[in-house]
């Protein structure tokens, strides 16, 4: 591959603002940009590389650029820096029809005038590019390219977008590896790395051990831009799997038990390899005052939720009054993120857990506090409702089971049942529910109900058996 640098020269400038028009149009449309419904004002250079030259057959460029968008035009509010996207850009004289879906624009200006721009991802030639730089452990530029060393990738993996990503892009090279390219980029370390990595020293096998990662190097920070892993071939999203067992009428309790075992043992092995921090008054308080926060904004925002809202601030004040009695307790980092979507379990029966980005609107700094295991077990027992309804009120029953046998799991891996702190669970279910009513009310109203059944069950003054 050949040796290019992190450019800021006219060339690199004018390729943005010939790309300018094309991305204002493109980059909206994509499922993985962050900010949507509000007009993209215009653009930003973070750092440009030129990983084959524009004027060969096939010119690719990796770019990080900040997309700039008024965030509250009608209050006057000051406009946000915006987000940084990372995007690899090729250009061809004309895109064959094989790569239809990844057309941008044909430029008219720039370094790659009268050339087609499109979303390299989706050809193969610039995929294996990054392959064989992540292989060879180089450096491009700012982009370094690093590889575990225990682990060998072999040259020639035929690559392939994967279609069915959402925050992130994906690519799967030979049935062997899978490169996950973030698009949102933001510097400092990125839990997506950092937690496999360490659960990877732990010798845990629930999770993929990182075989190569991709980062850049800016203002003396570093940018994690991509995570190489092994690819779990033939492997089944939770999500997927219990849709297709509730279609045919399949009971879903053991896969649920099994997974609330593998949920305790990535919990038992990142308390191990990272820090732990005791929870007492102040944190919890500054915890539940953050869900307080969080529930009043959204009984303002979403009508339906507000005769709910003062039994629902007592799943708070009640977490809050037992750290006032001086009740502690044990917080670390978790996923951050766990929902039936993040699992994957294998041909064999065997679970494993990914996508460790956390939350991403959330910032990073946010993502990577430590924070009481329960969380990761709300999100979960909160998926098991959404996957019930999916199938309509016939399985009622089905994830109040699941919940069951999800604790059950994580009792016999972990040594304690999240059921036997009624308190704590509460208050971070009925945080996590009041997330799905503002998200739901705003993005997908037909599914507002699910959060909401939830939010009934939950203000009641003791929570429901599971």
């Amino acid at each position: 591959m050949q040796e290019a640098v992190i450019r800021t020269v006219p060339s690199d400038q004018g390729l943005l603002d010939s790309l300018d028009p094309l991305l204002r149009q493109w980059l909206p449309r994509q499922r993985w940009f962050a900010g949507k419904g509000r007009p993209v004002t215009g653009f930003s250079l973070v750092a440009a590389t030129e990983l084959l030259p524009a004027g060969s057959r096939l010119g690719l460029h990796h770019l990080l650029v900040r997309a700039h968008q008024q965030s509250a035009p009608a209050t006057g509010a000051p406009v946000e820096p915006g987000d940084c996207y990372q995007l690899l850009i090729g250009t061809r004289e004309a895109l064959p029809p094989r790569l239809a879906p990844a057309l941008i624009g044909r430029l008219t200006g720039g370094p790659a005038a009268g050339r087609t721009a499109y979303d390299a991802l989706y050809d193969a030639r610039p995929a294996e590019v990054l392959l064989e730089a992540l292989r060879t452990g180089a450096g491009v530029g700012g982009l370094r390219f690093e590889r575990a060393a225990d682990q060998e990738i072999r040259a020639g993996l035929v690559p392939r977008l994967m279609t069915a990503e959402q925050s992130n892009s994906s690519v799967v090279y030979g049935d062997t590896f899978i490169l996950k390219l973030l698009r949102r980029i933001v510097p400092g370390v990125n839990p997506d790395l950092e937690l496999p990595l360490a659960l990877a020293r732990e010798g845990c096998r629930r999770v993929p051990a990182p075989a190569g990662w991709m980062t850049a190097g800016l203002d003396g920070r570093t940018w994690v831009l991509g995570v190489l892993q092994p690819y779990v071939q033939g492997a089944t999203d939770g999500w997927e799997l219990a849709l297709r067992e509730l279609a045919k009428g399949e009971d879903f309790t053991a896969e649920a038990r099994a997974l609330g075992r593998t949920t305790a043992e990535v919990h038992t092995a990142l308390a191990r390899a990272l820090p732990t921090v005791t929870l007492g008054h102040e944190p919890v308080r500054q915890l539940t005052d953050g869900m307080t926060g969080r529930l009043e904004e959204a009984a303002r925002a979403v009508p339906p939720l507000r005769p709910y809202a003062p039994a629902l601030r007592t799943a708070f004040t009640a977490l809050a009054d037992l750290a006032a009695e001086g009740r502690t307790w044990t917080a670390q980092r978790v996923h951050g993120d766990l929902h039936l979507g993040q699992c994957l379990r294998s041909p064999g029966g065997e679970w494993s857990l990914i996508d460790f980005e956390g939350e991403p609107a959330k910032p990073l700094a946010e993502r990577r506090l430590p924070q009481p295991p329960v969380r990761d077990v709300a999100g979960m027992l909160r998926s098991f409702d959404y996957a019930a309804h999916s199938a309509g009120a016939a399985v009622s029953g089905w994830a109040a089971a699941c919940r069951a046998a999800y604790c059950a799991g994580y009792a016999e891996a972990g040594g304690h049942d999240p059921r036997t702190d009624p308190v704590l669970l509460r208050a971070h279910e009925t945080d996590k529910a009041v997330y799905e009513v503002l998200y739901e009310a705003r993005h997908r109203p037909d599914w507002l109900p699910v959060p909401l059944a939830a939010v009934r069950r939950l203000s009641t003054p003791e929570p429901e058996p599971a």
